[in-house]
């Protein structure tokens, strides 16, 4: 594990780590925690690779609410961040009692919306020692569908799954192979919760609006849903998180006269879902606090909770719904085991999701791929040449590296002028799926540096970087993809080969270029190493020297 100093604390801080070869076999504890808008939820997990699958060993919820913050401001309540804090060090105290050798956290809707949300996640990383990764709505969707794979057997068939949360909810469609559609939307719980119901129980105006409102913002995804299946295919419905669980709790007790443990598998019609909602709705917080498995939190949240999943049912046609307990926390765990090369069954598909998003952004952008891919080549070269000389970056900043170089141009797409401030915005708001939104930044800022001025703290792009790391890793990184611009600079292949050989004791870097035409003296792309070259020198302190093999 690679453990740093959280500034003024005595606790390591906790950063994702990859595994030596060798360790692939073993047995392993993994904690995996979500940072939502209701909840922070915690599931430690022993990996077993051989198999390849993970056990749950133990769980840890705390309702903290990050999501009731002002509507006016913005921001996340101190009393709420306080909440979180306090929840995150029982979360990092519990991982390390079970001997956890990564703790992988993530957050959701209301971090990622709050106008500090970034002051929070810098505080965990302060105080807690904890990095937690900011995800994207497209991004949170794609992990459920991980967790849910990991929970259910889908046999090719076409399966949705909506996940309620505190501030979104995702739906999703896939048939166990790559999904097919992700969609998140800011409809939640605590969200609607706070904006619509403020009667107890709730109004007939306020009941009716709340359900307008629902079907108005679920109908668009639920549309697009929809047209990624056949005419009349069939398709199962799975519900996932705790409003749907809690929902299905309370069907099976006036169903069954009991709660099954676990729920998974738990089948609830939509004809029972109406009853509920009705019945719901003509309650008392004080009634609803008094129905089984109805925790003081979720008896304020439920209703808004119970309309968003029926709304839904009514949108997609469904009937019936099956409980995965399964969802964005152990699709971290998942999406862990597929980094680390632990997985190659039947979600083998989903270790390649980085690549496949770039190169799909690449095509959506009209990025020629031959160019890009020769200068990712080239990146990749130098940062192999020089690492464990000038820096010590490792396999996932490589990644970010390659992103970069792919994507670069996409600018383009827009306008030639400033493209590079064109490439930017467009990585940034682009969604790529598989990375944190720290990495997108980092994408983003690498490709936004290819060219033109040097990173500056006035840039806004610059600034939006969330650590110092981040800053430090696109200052290093940048130098290299100029240099394997430069080298493709008409744009036509004109180096077939590149040798890079870095002298320590004269503190050279040497680029021996192999033209692809003998007779081709690359005169331009010697010009334009020339003139790149200075803030590679300056970053690293050595001298670059390019000539004709």
């Amino acid at each position: 594990m690679v453990e740093t100093i959280a500034p003024n604390q005595n606790l390591p801080l906790i950063y994702p780590t990859r595994s030596a070869p060798h360790d692939l076999n073993r047995d392993r504890i993994l904690a995996a925690i979500d940072v939502g808008t209701n909840s922070i939820h915690m599931v430690v997990v022993k990996v077993q690779p051989s198999l390849p699958a993970f056990t749950i060993i133990d769980r840890e919820k705390e309702t903290v609410r990050l999501g009731n913050f002002s509507e006016q401001t913005g921001e996340l309540s101190e009393e709420a961040m306080a909440r979180g804090l306090a929840a995150l060090k029982r979360c990092r105290a519990i991982a390390e009692s079970f001997n956890a050798e990564d703790i992988i956290a993530v957050a959701t809707s209301a971090v990622r919306e709050a106008t500090n949300g970034q002051d929070f996640l810098n505080r965990v990383e302060t105080e807690v020692g904890l990095n937690v990764s900011l995800i994207s709505g497209t991004e949170e969707a794609r992990r459920i569908y991980l967790g849910v794979l990991s929970g259910m057997e889908f046999h090719g068939r076409p399966h949705a799954i909506i996940d309620i949360g505190g501030g979104s909810t995702e739906v999703i469609l896939g048939t166990g192979e790559p999904h097919r559609f992700l969609s998140s939307t800011k409809v939640g719980a605590v969200r609607l919760t706070a904006r619509f119901v403020h009667t107890n129980p709730i109004s007939d105006e306020e009941f009716t609006y709340l359900k307008a409102y629902v079907r108005g913002r679920m109908e668009p995804p639920i549309d697009d849903l929809k047209r990624h299946l056949s005419p009349d295919e069939p398709f199962r419905l799975v519900g996932t998180s705790g409003t749907i669980e809690c929902l299905a709790a309370l069907i099976a007790d006036s169903r069954l006269g009991m709660v099954p443990d676990p729920l998974n598998g738990f089948q609830l019609s939509l004809e029972e879902l109406r009853e509920w909602v009705e019945r719901l709705r003509q309650m008392t917080y004080a009634e609803r606090l008094a129905l089984p498995e109805m925790s003081a939190r979720r008896a304020e949240i439920i209703v808004a909770g119970a309309v968003i999943l029926q709304e839904t049912m009514e949108l997609l046609g469904a009937e019936s719904l099956t409980i995965c307990e399964r969802a964005l926390r152990e699709g971290v765990v998942v999406d862990w085991m597929l980094v680390h090369g632990l997985i190659e069954d039947r979600m083998q598909f989903q270790s390649s999701v980085r690549e496949r998003s770039v190169l799909s952004t690449a095509q959506k952008y009209s990025v020629p791929y031959d160019r890009s891919d020769r200068i990712a080549h080239y990146a990749l070269q130098l940062f192999d040449a020089t690492q464990g000389h000038l820096h010590n970056w490792g396999d996932p900043e490589r990644e970010l590296l390659w992103a970069a170089a792919i994507l670069h141009n996409c600018g383009h797409f827009i306008s030639h002028s400033s493209h590079h401030k064109h490439s930017y915005y467009l990585i940034r708001n682009g969604e790529l799926l598989g990375y944190t939104e720290a990495e997108i930044e980092v994408i983003a800022n690498l490709a936004r540096y290819h060219r033109k001025s040097q990173p500056k703290k006035k840039h806004d792009n610059y600034r939006n970087l969330p650590s110092k790391y981040h800053r430090y890793l696109v200052t290093q990184l940048s130098p290299l993809l100029r240099l394997a611009v430069a080298l493709d600079r008409r744009g036509i292949g004109a180096i077939a080969r590149l040798t890079v050989t870095y002298d320590a004791d004269q503190q050279e870097l040497r680029l021996d270029l192999h033209p692809s035409h003998p007779h081709d003296d690359c005169a331009s792309e010697l010009w334009n190493l020339q003139d790149k070259k200075a803030w590679f020198e300056e970053e690293f302190q050595v001298r670059v020297i390019a000539a004709l093999a």
